[in-house]
């Protein structure tokens, strides 16, 4: 009598759901959160990826007017205009976060042309810190190809 009455308590036991939902929920919530907010980073990264890039047309295109009217810009005047524009709207770019270069190429790819390099580079703020991802750079270079007014 004493089996049966284990048997039965057994089955209603196992029958027995209640828990079973919070239990999966607190099994799969961090994973599932990992990545929906894996998918917001790496839209960030790209929106952010795509500011340098049009940072990068902005300037070749400051550079290239400069040039075009005699005004000769050094390379502090361009990182100088680079960042200005970097920090803000549209594309209001952390400046703590952001490090700018700008060289100039000694034997220039065109002839009778001057030729520099811009390099951006800006460390994505993470979202992903409670599972271990810090912040991770992202670096744009941009060739600007100048020649001088006649």
């Amino acid at each position: 009598m004493k089996i049966g009455r284990i048997a039965l308590v057994s089955r209603k036991l196992l029958r027995h759901t209640d828990g079973s939902v919070i239990t999966e929920f607190a099994l799969l919530a961090p994973t599932v959160m990992a990545l929906m907010l894996g998918v917001f980073q790496i839209g960030i990264g790209m929106q952010n990826y795509n500011a340098m890039r049009s940072i990068g047309s902005d300037v070749m295109r400051y550079a290239v007017v400069n040039y075009q009217t005699g005004n000769e810009l050094s390379n502090d005047q361009i990182r100088f205009y680079l960042r200005s524009i970097s920090i803000k709207n549209p594309y209001n770019l952390e400046s703590s976060r952001l490090a700018l270069s700008v060289t100039s190429v000694a034997t220039p790819r065109v002839a009778d042309t001057i030729e520099k390099s811009v390099t951006i580079t800006y460390s994505i703020p993470t979202v992903l810190s409670f599972i271990g991802v810090d912040e991770f750079p992202i670096t744009y270079r941009q060739p600007l190809i100048l020649v001088k007014a006649t």
